[in-house]
C-alpha cells in the first residue's frame, strides 16, 4: 500500500466509532500477539516491505499447496446454501504404488471418506491427506458455509442469523445425501470440521448408526471452549474474551475498510497466525505461507459471524453416538486454539478410541507433521474394514513421535 493509498484509508476510517472499535481490536490483538508482534518487528528491521512481499510471491508460486482438484458438485443446505464439494474417484489401477504404500496390495472397499475443515479454513487444508489418499480410496472434499468456494451463509445474509454448530452439522448432512448417497462413510473433521461432525450425530444417529465405520476428530473439541486461555495469562485472555466479540461485530460492519488494514498489518497478522497455526520450528515456510494465505482469504464479515458460535458448542453426549465405532482422537500437544486436554477429554467419552498426541504441532497438524496424520488415518481405515485387517501401512511416513493411548 502506497503512502497516498495509506492516507485515504486513514482519513476514511477517522469517524469516533470507528477509531474506538480499530483502538480495542488493536489491543486485543496486540495481546494475541505479543510473542509473534516481537519477532516481526525484528524482521521489520532487518529486511524491507518490498522484499518480504516478493519473498511472499515466491512462497506463494513454489508449492503445489492447495492445487488439488476432484469432480465438483453442489448440495444446497436448508436455508438453499450453496455449498461446494469437490470428489476424488478410486483409480482404477488397483496396484497404484500409493495404495500398496498405505494398505499392501487388496484394493479397499468402497467407503467413502468425507473430510471437513475449520474455522477460516477451507478443503485445501487436508492437501497432504488428499494427495496420499488420492485415487486409493474414494474422498469427498467440502467448504464449509461462507468458506472457500461455497457461498456466504443465505441465512446470515438474508435474514441476520447467527451461524450455529447445529446449523453446520445439517450442511454435512446436506453434502452427504448429494456426494455419497449410499455407502459405508469414514468421517474426518479438524478443529469446527469436527465439531460439524458430533453436530451430524446429534442431529441424524440413525446416519452414523446405518452408515458410518469410522471417526476422525483432529484438534477439535467437544465443549467448554469458553474456558481455551490460547497460551496466554489470566489478565490477558480475560481482556481478550471481554472485548473480541464487540471487537469482531465492530469490524464486520466495516468490512471493506477492515480487509485494507488487513493487507497494511499483512506481516502482522502473519506472525499470529503462524503462533497460533504451528508449532516447530522448522515449518517449510511454503507450508506456513499456505496457512496463511488460507486464513487472509476469510472475509472479516465471516470470522465475526462464526466466532459466538464456539462458546455455545456442547456436543459431549453426542459423542455416545460414535461409541461403537473405530475412532481415531487426533490433537498436537502444543495446540493454543483446541488445546490437547480437549482431545484428551473426548478419548475420556469414548474409551475404546485410539488417541494420539503429536508432539511439537501446533493447531494445524495435518500440514505441521502431515505424515503422522495420514498414517494415522490410513490405520484407521484398516480398523473401520475399508481395508481388510492384515494389510499393512508400512512404508508411508513414520508415526514413532506421535504418542498413542
Amino acid at each position: 500500500m502506497g503512502s497516498g493509498e495509506e492516507e485515504r484509508y486513514v482519513s476514511e476510517s477517522s469517524a469516533p466509532g470507528w477509531r474506538r472499535a480499530t483502538g480495542v481490536a488493536g489491543l486485543a490483538i496486540g495481546v494475541l500477539a505479543t510473542g509473534a508482534a516481537a519477532g516481526v518487528a525484528v524482521e521489520r528491521m532487518t529486511v524491507g516491505r518490498g522484499m518480504r512481499r516478493k519473498a511472499r510471491l515466491v512462497l506463494d508460486s513454489a508449492g503445489p499447496y492447495g492445487a488439488l482438484r476432484g469432480t465438483p458438485g453442489k448440495a444446497y443446505a436448508d436455508d438453499g446454501t450453496e455449498l461446494y464439494y469437490e470428489v476424488d474417484e478410486v483409480e482404477a489401477d488397483a496396484e497404484s504404488g500409493r495404495r500398496r504404500r498405505l494398505f499392501g496390495r487388496r484394493a479397499p472397499a468402497p467407503v467413502t471418506v468425507v473430510f471437513s475443515h475449520g474455522y477460516c479454513l477451507n478443503q485445501d487444508s487436508w492437501h497432504f491427506q488428499r494427495a496420499a489418499l488420492r485415487g486409493v480410496v474414494r474422498t469427498v472434499h467440502w467448504d464449509q458455509r461462507s468458506h472457500g468456494r461455497s457461498a456466504r451463509g443465505a441465512a446470515q445474509v438474508e435474514r441476520g442469523e447467527p451461524v450455529s454448530i447445529e446449523q453446520l452439522g445439517r450442511d454435512l448432512k446436506a453434502v452427504i445425501d448429494a456426494a455419497a448417497p449410499e455407502g459405508p462413510l469414514v468421517l474426518v473433521g479438524h478443529s469446527m470440521g469436527g465439531m460439524t461432525v458430533m453436530a451430524l450425530a446429534d442431529q441424524f444417529p440413525e446416519l452414523v448408526r446405518e452408515r458410518c465405520v469410522g471417526v476422525a476428530l483432529v484438534g477439535t473439541s467437544s465443549g467448554r471452549l469458553g474456558e481455551v486461555n490460547f497460551g496466554l495469562p489470566v489478565a490477558g485472555v480475560n481482556a481478550v474474551r471481554r472485548v473480541l466479540p464487540g471487537v469482531l461485530k465492530a469490524l464486520g460492519q466495516r468490512a471493506e475498510l477492515v480487509e485494507k488494514g488487513r493487507r497494511a498489518t499483512a506481516d502482522l497478522f502473519a506472525g499470529v497466525i503462524k503462533r497460533y497455526s504451528f508449532a516447530s520450528r522448522d515449518v517449510d515456510p511454503a507450508v506456513a505461507r499456505f496457512a496463511e494465505r488460507m486464513i487472509e482469504s476469510t472475509p472479516i464479515d465471516v470470522v465475526a459471524e462464526y466466532y459466538p458460535a464456539f462458546d455455545g458448542h456442547d456436543k459431549a453426549e453426542a459423542l455416545a453416538h460414535f461409541g461403537e465405532l473405530p475412532v481415531l482422537v487426533l490433537a498436537g500437544v502444543e495446540d493454543l486454539v483446541t488445546p490437547s486436554e480437549h482431545s484428551e477429554a473426548i478419548a475420556d467419552l469414548l474409551p475404546g478410541a485410539e488417541l494420539v498426541l503429536v508432539p511439537d504441532a501446533g493447531h494445524l497438524v495435518m500440514l505441521e507433521h502431515p505424515e503422522q496424520v495420514t498414517d494415522r488415518l490410513a490405520d484407521l481405515l484398516v480398523r473401520a474394514g475399508a481395508v481388510p485387517a492384515g494389510a499393512t501401512v508400512g512404508g508411508y511416513g513414520s508415526s514413532s513421535t506421535a504418542q498413542p493411548r
